[in-house]
């Protein structure tokens, strides 16, 4: 599942507020840190194939809720200008395309395998530009017939000094909970040469921060030749690009995690201590119905491996509260689970079912009963963060500094810094106390 990015992260069925509209295009990306990336090239291709006045919805298909927002936000967009052209993708497009060639706003649905291809746009630019009849206007291929990652490994995300490179793409495993599969398709990885190369273009690009980011990123290797593993990339990439200051994973899957990539944290500082698990659960019981891979013992002695190998690492963790059949004596043990863990970061997901999953046929969990458990385990979140936050009052820290007088530091944690510190730039600075959400600086 994708995202900081199950397996990686249950992606967040959000997007940003839409701008009015211009000559030029727009896109409109939901979900997971992954599609954002995916938008951003999606814009690039589209772009330089010259479409305009052209809505690009760049859907999440991770729950029924995000399917209804790209649908609202598709609505939306005809609301604002009936003239404008509305094409749709994304993994909501993949799996269930028909739902959005269906509804009268949209002028074309393109599957997930080559929607960064700016052959993709070129023709999708010609048959809007020549009108398409409703029979022709789906365009998604088999996305298990994929063997390639998408092109243009890399995207800067606007606004934002660090640059995201995809490595990897596809899932091959079946949570039960999960569709994402059928959007991304199989486990796929761009070789380890090609993506030493692309950091070590990014780094002369002026970036000081490189993110390793895919759907399941610890099955990083698939396909590939000699044994690749993330541990390898990883090891790889900061022999080969001395130069790059820090190079940092999204979220990975726990029970994955390779002898070279433990190695990696416990002996080379450029590779920042921060990790996004996915967990999911603290329930045994409940972890065999999501049908994931590891035990609560598994995970606890993983964390504690891991800090004994770099006591500086910080992790985060997805949870999911209220999934099917959990009894609250379950709810309970995962609560207790998030305190033992000793995350820094809850990211925290109320169970919602995904039409066609195996978990949506399980009985479900009352729906106020799902809100409660969330707010739960929300609040012990909180409550490690600012836990998390305490310890750093007094240290040192090197920021990477972001504009608007904000930044993290190497634990990934979020600094109020002060104004004279130029976005881009990384400097040393004194941890002085903490507003429960983020650190303060001087």
């Amino acid at each position: 599942m994708a995202g900081e990015d199950a397996g990686p992260a249950l992606p967040l069925p959000t997007a940003p507020p839409a701008p009015p509209l211009t000559p030029s295009l727009e896109v409109i990306s939901f979900g997971c840190r992954l599609n954002g990336l995916d938008g951003e090239k999606v814009r690039r291709a589209a772009t330089a194939s010259g479409l305009q006045r052209t809505v690009i919805v760049n859907s999440c298909g991770v729950t029924q809720e995000a399917v209804s927002k790209a649908r609202q936000a598709i609505r939306a967009a005809k609301r604002r200008d009936p003239s404008v052209r509305v094409v749709v993708t994304g993994c909501a497009a993949q799996i269930e395309p028909e739902t959005f060639a269906r509804m009268g706003e949209v002028d074309l649905v393109l599957g997930n395998a080559a929607k960064a291809a700016p052959e993709t746009w070129d023709a999708a630019r010609a048959a809007l530009d020549a009108g398409l009849p409703t029979a022709q206007r789906v365009r998604v291929s088999d996305i298990f017939a994929a063997r390639e990652t998408t092109p243009h490994l890399s995207a800067a995300v606007e606004g934002r000094t660090r640059a995201f490179i995809e490595v990897q793409n596809g899932c091959d495993h079946r949570c039960t909970f999960c569709v994402i599969p059928f959007g991304r398709g199989g486990s796929r990885s761009v070789p380890m040469g090609e993506a030493v190369a692309e950091v070590r273009r990014l780094v002369e690009a002026g970036h000081k921060e490189v993110v390793l980011t895919g759907v399941d990123l610890t099955s990083y290797g698939t396909g590939l030749p000699d044994g690749a593993t993330l541990g390898r990339l990883v090891r790889a990439i900061l022999s080969g690009v001395p130069e790059l200051p820090r190079l940092r994973l999204s979220s990975i899957d726990a029970v994955e995690a390779d002898g070279d990539l433990l190695a990696a944290f416990a002996e080379e500082e450029r590779l920042m201590p921060h990790l996004h698990l996915s967990l999911q659960s603290g329930d045994d019981l409940i972890l065999k119905r999501m049908k994931r891979r590891h035990s609560r013992a598994q995970a606890l002695a993983l964390l504690e491996r891991l800090r004994r190998l770099r006591p500086d690492l910080a992790f985060g963790a997805d949870i999911i509260a209220g999934f099917p059949t959990e009894t609250e004596a379950q709810a309970r043990a995962t609560l207790d689970f998030v305190e033992a863990a000793g995350l820094a970061y809850v990211h925290v997901f109320p169970f919602s079912a995904r039409t066609g999953t195996p978990a949506a046929r399980m009985p479900q969990v009352p729906a106020a009963e799902v809100g409660a458990r969330a707010r739960r385990l929300r609040a012990k979140g909180l409550s490690l963060l600012r836990r998390h936050l305490a310890r750093a009052v007094g240290r040192q820290r090197t920021v990477l500094a972001e504009k608007d007088g904000h930044g993290y530091t190497e634990q990934f944690t979020p600094v109020s810094l002060p104004q004279r510190l130029a976005a881009g730039s990384l400097a040393p600075v004194r941890i002085i106390g903490h507003d429960g959400t983020r650190l303060i600086a001087v």
